[in-house]
């Protein structure tokens, strides 16, 4: 999975397709990913000692990462992620960065 925490990403297919926000949390494993504002769905809850008053919550539910794409920092449109090698202080070291496809930019 090449999304990461605080992305900012656009949704491209659902109920919510064209939002954009920000990336809250990543399950790699289930390949989803919760956005902040995009998928709300509401709770009705009880009175309880956490949460003494009670009512409707609304609440972020995860997203499947094929419906969503990053955005290009140089742009602002939607783009794919590729990586790169860049050399290390003694040219040994291999460390790869994530690069925008759209505009060839980094991604913090």
């Amino acid at each position: 999975m090449k999304l990461k925490k605080n992305d900012n990403v656009r949704v491209i297919a659902g109920n919510d397709r064209g939002k954009t926000g920000k990336v809250l949390k990543v399950f790699p494993e289930k390949g989803r990913v919760i956005i902040e504002g995009v998928n709300l769905r509401k709770r009705h809850t009880k009175p309880s000692q956490r949460n003494q008053q009670g009512g409707i919550l609304e609440k972020e539910l995860p997203v499947n990462v094929s419906n969503v794409m990053i955005l290009d920092p140089k742009s602002g449109e939607p783009s794919r992620i590729g990586s790169q090698e860049i050399l290390g202080d003694d040219n040994k070291k291999r460390k790869f960065v994530r690069i925008s496809k759209k505009s060839g930019e980094m991604l913090k």
